[in-house]
């Protein structure tokens, strides 16, 4: 047998060391996301990726870094789309709405995401703290909510008081609440937040909702109010 084909070369061997690891991290989220970070098992993990636990702590270290890691990917995602969300050419109303509906649409299509998202706030965000890349990451929604608030109030159409990172907790709220409590909402009220009959509803109710916050007249307080009914 000739040393060629003792060993792959270089480039493939790096390609198959890459296929492992983002297959870890796809059953990594799937098993995180499901069991919780104390309940999820790199035993488990290892045997349904057909690797070992070594080979997981080689790529990551430890359980921890992997949860480390997954969170990393799974905010990674949200935060490319934001990055590349096109809204220069749109007006501020429908460039708010657009950033809405990347949101809403974002959250209901990763559940997982959500899941991850509440569980690593059980651990009071350790992970993220602890974490190099996700501090380095950023949030271009803000970035963008503050270039669509100031063209807005630039063209008279939102009151100046508005904070982007106001506006932005307010529609990740929601987008959040509507996966995460959907089965304990659906049993107290009766209603299935994310059925598909109305999920046009919903994702329209929230752009709505936001850009009337922004574009109500102004006062010392912040937007207008009603005051109590007579």
């Amino acid at each position: 047998m000739s040393s060629a084909q003792k060993s792959a070369p270089p480039a493939e061997r790096q390609r198959d060391a890459a296929r492992t690891r983002a297959e870890i991290l796809t059953v990594a989220t799937r098993e995180f996301a499901r069991d919780g970070y104390a309940g999820a098992r790199v035993d488990k993990i290892a045997a349904l990726t057909r690797t070992t636990k070594r080979m997981i702590y080689y790529y990551f270290g430890g359980k921890e870094q992997l949860f480390t890691s997954v969170l990393e990917a799974a905010y990674s995602e949200i935060r490319q789309l934001e990055g590349e969300l096109d809204v220069e050419h749109l007006d501020p109303v429908a460039a708010t709405r657009r950033l809405v509906e990347l949101t809403f649409d974002h959250h209901e299509a990763h559940p997982d995401f959500i899941r991850l998202v509440s569980i690593e706030n059980i651990h009071e965000a350790e992970h993220i703290i602890g974490s190099e890349k996700l501090s380095r990451l950023g949030s271009p929604a803000a970035g963008v909510l503050q270039r669509i608030l100031r063209s807005g109030r630039e063209a008279g159409l939102f009151h100046a008081e508005v904070d982007a990172i106001d506006v932005h907790a307010v529609i990740s709220s929601f987008c959040f609440f509507r996966v995460s409590n959907r089965h304990t909402f659906g049993a107290l009220f009766g209603r299935d937040l994310v059925a598909q009959d109305s999920r046009d509803h919903y994702r329209n109710m929230l752009a709505d909702m936001i850009i009337a916050y922004l574009t109500a007249p102004s006062t010392p307080h912040g937007p207008m109010t009603a005051g109590p009914c007579p």
